[in-house]
């Protein structure tokens, strides 16, 4: 084990480039491929990966393309989507971990955005991985929002449309939220936000069948004071892996040492890596 990651540059069939991030446990650990939430970039999940380290786990941390180590930047004339982060990216990450870390078992886990990617990649590619590890994620359809905030963020996810086609590519990082994200990317978030469903996506025809037909174990953790994931998005999510071999549970302020919200756990992250190496020690046993 050491103190800080290697770090593996790779490269999609498209051409972009950024680097892996790889955290040792040693021989015969299991090894989680991690993805990052929207906009923040892979470096910002040392403290989880080095924590889960400490626990006996492998960690590949993914690179979004546009954010971090990558080599672009969102543009009109560079945009993206769901599918080349699901059908390039992920699958060069899982291939990259593969190659050079240790693992007889395998899991791949995502942080909001990151979560439903890594359920979405892994119904499109069974094989990838013998557990899934979701942490604040869910399903983010407009309807799971109590009152004001459910018109909020459906007038919000309708606005992106026309927005990032006038811009070229969505602001974040001057509102706020998120990053400067690629428009096609906000576009597909968008599209399920209004709808609830996946299957809209040109990226992932038949993702439903496919989610339902998933057989591997699922975690869900929440936190108490994450509006961005109400209850009822994260259930939904774990509902619709066909699997009934999945829990979900909510963390507090008391668990974390730490504000329950969508981010202040990476900050303090050993509460979050103890109950996700507990779990999957008796899942993977």
């Amino acid at each position: 084990m050491s103190d800080s990651p290697d770090v593996v540059e790779t490269r999609s069939p498209d051409g972009h480039a950024c680097s892996i991030r790889l955290w040792r446990a040693g021989t015969g650990a299991s090894t989680l491929v991690w993805l990052p939430a929207l906009g923040v970039p892979a470096a910002k999940y040392d403290a989880f990966a080095a924590s889960l380290q400490g626990r006996g786990l492998n960690v590949a941390v993914h690179e979004w393309r546009g954010t971090g180590s990558s080599s672009w930047r969102p543009a009109r004339r560079r945009d993206w989507g769901y599918r080349e982060l699901l059908e390039l990216d992920i699958p060069l990450t899982i291939a990259t971990a593969r190659q050079h870390l240790p693992g007889d078992r395998w899991v791949l886990g995502g942080h909001s955005l990151g979560g439903q990617l890594a359920a979405l990649s892994l119904a499109m590619q069974p094989h990838q991985a013998d557990a899934l590890l979701l942490i604040a994620t869910g399903v983010p359809a407009a309807r799971y929002f109590p009152g004001a905030q459910a018109l909020g963020v459906r007038l919000f996810a309708h606005a992106l449309r026309p927005l990032t086609r006038i811009l070229g590519s969505f602001p974040g990082n001057r509102l706020n939220w998120a990053g400067h994200e690629a428009g096609q990317v906000m576009r597909d978030w968008a599209s399920t936000v209004v709808s609830g469903q996946y299957r809209q996506l040109a990226a992932t025809p038949g993702i439903d069948a496919q989610l339902r037909s998933l057989q591997q174990p699922a975690l869900g953790i929440r936190f108490s004071e994450d509006w961005l994931v109400p209850e009822i998005s994260m259930s939904d999510l774990l509902g619709r892996i066909g699997s009934t071999n999945h829990e979900s549970l909510c963390l507090d302020e008391a668990a974390l040492s730490a504000r329950a919200d969508h981010f202040r756990w990476m900050r303090q992250p050993d509460a979050v890596a103890d109950a996700a190496v507990r779990w999957l020690r008796l899942r993977l046993a």
